[in-house]
């Protein structure tokens, strides 16, 4: 029996407290959780700073877990939710590994493959689909994002100010 506070709302939030804990590493904060009949099997935050590994984004690290949970590859019936659009690598895999469907809060205009500066999930000459809902907590998403790279900006201008007198 489904849990009706089990919905995209409730998933977000999960996200974007794994969001968190990149940001809290120094990372890009985006966080990833992998679903399938209202169970996480995948959970992700962007890594590749830490990791010294340019694919451990959060979609990435969240997929990997999720095919190693049900010794499978292909992740059919799963949706992932996402704080941030997908990058061409992460959409790429969510494409291998047949999920069913990408939620995601926050659009990436710069880089993002699920509509905004490419669609990699609908492509005609990919061989699976992914139904894509996006804008879920949009507001909260792009916030954690847009507050992350304010601080980060007032600390590297600190950096270049360089210590105050002491006289």
């Amino acid at each position: 029996m489904s849990n009706p506070e089990l919905n995209h709302d409730y998933w977000m939030r999960h996200a974007l407290a794994l969001a968190k804990r990149a940001w809290e590493e120094g990372e890009v904060p985006v966080g990833a959780v992998l679903v399938r009949n209202n169970e996480v099997i995948g959970e992700g935050w962007n890594r590749p700073i830490g990791r010294h590994d340019p694919t451990a984004h959060a979609e990435i690290m969240a997929l990997r877990q999720g095919g190693m949970v049900l010794q499978n590859y292909r992740l059919i019936e799963t949706t992932l939710y996402v704080t941030l659009e997908p990058c061409v690598m992460c959409a790429g895999a969510m494409v291998h590994s047949r999920i069913g469907q990408l939620v995601f809060g926050a659009r990436d205009a710069k880089t993002g493959a699920a509509g905004s500066l490419m669609d990699v999930l609908h492509h005609p000459g990919m061989n699976h689909r992914v139904e894509i809902i996006e804008g879920v907590l949009r507001d909260e998403c792009a916030a954690m994002l847009s507050d992350f790279f304010r601080q980060r900006r007032l600390e590297k201008k600190a950096q270049k100010k360089g210590p105050e007198p002491l006289i």
